[in-house]
This record gives structure tokens, sequence and C-alpha cells, in this order.
């Protein structure tokens, strides 16, 4: 059985970089999701999540269909990790558009991206007994201080839905809530990515293994939107802003970052990517101060530097490591075509 992602003319250190540019297009793509989010109208950002990754889920599973049909055996086999899979999808947009609603689309951005790698770090640790450098741990530490320096450095907009009395322990509540959301939704990314990029390595198409997680993921999705339609009234489609945010979520950040996210996956640890996609709450903060109007202080800006100063680590790091690793890099992916042809 032949695999685009195992059966390439690209060298490995060419497929390394053509993965870690996908992956920062598809944090790009996720980078927007906030502020569109924010001209929702009366919207709950649980139906805005749903709608966005049930419907993009089955778009991408409808584009799969072929590719779907030719690997349903493995896909069977392999069933376990794509059910698990899919539970993490659900619940990631549910935390994640959640956390931005109590804590401010930039720190909670910040809060879901800065939790991931040390997610995707500890469960490589634990499932596959997998380290990573010094430098990874360098680029991380430079990461998490930008983000929280980003958070910290955030001034949100005056929130109209708040009584003018409202206590402050009532507003901390409500931000502690956030961060745990926040949390709860970098694990869940940083976990269905790692079953994801393993079903990759177990000789799954990236398309197949990623249509088949985010199909079931999408119509479970779905169908808890519909059911609450009937108790909470989202009104997604009530006003043109509305359908058109609904539907921008659901082509863009969701069914088009998805499709080249996956691309970076077959190429890309896990490690890396969580660490990589620190560059969406880099977009997110930068376009949080252009078009919703929050505001950084001094100290916010150091922290978008420090993440850039992270991301280029990862990026050099692994250009410098490429011809070390080269005849390490060929023998393992043929260990791959080796499996995915039986």
């Amino acid at each position: 059985m032949q695999h685009s992602f195992s059966h390439t003319s690209l060298g490995p250190a060419l497929q390394r970089q053509v993965g870690n540019l996908s992956v920062l297009t598809a944090a790009l793509l996720w980078g927007t999701t906030g502020t569109a989010a924010h001209f929702n109208q009366d919207v709950s950002p649980l139906a805005t999540g749903a709608f966005a990754m049930g419907f993009g889920g089955i778009l991408q599973a409808v584009l799969s269909r072929r590719i779907l049909r030719a690997e349903l055996a493995t896909l069977l086999v392999h069933k376990h990790l794509i059910l698990w899979a899919a539970l993490f999808i659900i619940v990631y947009p549910l935390a994640f558009y959640s956390a931005m609603e109590y804590t401010g689309v930039a720190m909670g951005t910040v809060i879901t991206i800065a939790t991931a790698p040390l997610a995707a770090v500890i469960l490589e640790y634990v499932l596959d007994r997998k380290q990573v450098s010094a430098r990874w741990y360098a680029a991380l530490m430079l990461g998490m201080v930008g983000v929280g320096l980003m958070a910290m450095g955030e001034t949100r907009l005056p929130d109209a839905s708040m009584p003018a009395d409202a206590t402050g322990f009532a507003q901390e509540s409500h931000k502690l809530i956030g961060i745990g959301l926040g949390i709860l939704a970098g694990v869940s990314y940083a976990t269905y990515s790692l079953l994801a990029r393993r079903m990759m390595l177990l000789g799954i198409h990236r398309r197949a293994a990623m249509g088949a997680m985010f199909g079931i993921a999408g119509v479970m999705l779905l169908i808890g939107l519909a059911i609450s339609c009937l108790f909470i009234n989202p009104r997604l489609f009530a006003t043109p802003v509305n359908a058109t945010v609904a539907v921008y979520m659901a082509l863009t950040p969701m069914l088009l970052a998805s499709l080249i996210f996956g691309r970076g996956l077959a190429c890309v640890p896990i490690s890396r990517v969580t660490v990589l996609t620190m560059f969406e709450p880099l977009v997110a903060g930068l376009l949080a101060v252009i078009v919703v109007g929050e505001q950084f202080t001094l100290m916010g800006a150091v922290g978008m530097v420090l993440i850039m100063t992270c991301l280029m680590l990862q990026l050099r790091s692994q250009t410098s490591q490429a011809a070390m690793t080269r005849h390490q890099a060929e023998p393992g992916a043929l260990n791959i075509h080796d499996t995915s042809s039986h």
C-alpha cells in the first residue's frame, strides 16, 4: 500500500522543512479564530467551536472519502486510536472557545498553546520513552516566558456584560475557570495530535487518519449542537455577521488548517510541533490588538519577541541537525515504508 507521506521524492531535510512550514501555516490560520469569534453576536462559544470543528471535520472526511475507503481495513484495526483522538478533538474546541470567553482572546490562546508542548513531551516520554534535547527545553522556556508575558501584558476591553459593581473575587474566579479550560484545551490538542502522528507511523495515510478522527468528532459535535439548539438557541446564523463567522471558522481555521497540519504531522515530531504552534498566540495577540482593540503593555511586546526567538531556535536546531541525522533518518523512513506495505 503506497502512502504519500512515506513515498516522496523529497529528501529528509526538505521534508522536515516542508513540515515546519506546514505547522506554522496552520498556526497562522488558527491564530485568526479568536478574533473572528469576537464578532459573533450573542452566540455561545460552545456553539461556535462545535460548528467550526463539526462542520469542518465532516468536510475533511468527505474530501478524503476515496482514501478512507482504501484504508478502511487498516483504520478498523486501529479504531481505538481513532476513537480516542475523536474524543479529544470534541473536548478541544469546547474548552478552547470557553477559555477565551472567560479570559479574553489573547490570554485564552496563549494558555492553551503554552500547555500543549509540556503535555506533548510528557506523553511522548510516557508512551515512547522519548526524550528531547536541552535546546528544546531552552526554546520551550523562552516560549513559555513569552506567552506568560503576553498574558500578563494584555489589557482587555471592559466587559459590557459584567455589572459595574461586580466584585474582584467574581472576576478572578472567571479568570481561574478560563485558565483551567485553557489547560484542558492544550492537553486535548497535544493528545489528539500525538494519536494522529502515531496512526501515520503505523502506516495509515495522513489524510485517512485525519479524515477519520475529525469526521467522527464532527458528527458528534453537530449532533450535540443540534440538540443544544432546542434549548439555548445559539443564533449561529441569526445575522449575516454570525453566518459569515461560522462559515469562515469551519472552512479556514478548521478545514484548511487541519489539512495543512496533517502534512506537518507526517514529518515533524509532536514535541516540535507543539512548540512551533506557539506562532498561533503571536498571531492571535497581534490581531487582538489591531482588529479587536485589546492592548498590550511593553511586557506583552517583550513576550512576543521571546516567542519569535523560541521559534527561530526550533527552526535553526532542525536545520543544523539535518546533515547529522540524514543517515539515521533514512533507515527510519524505510521502516515506515515496510510497515505500510503490509
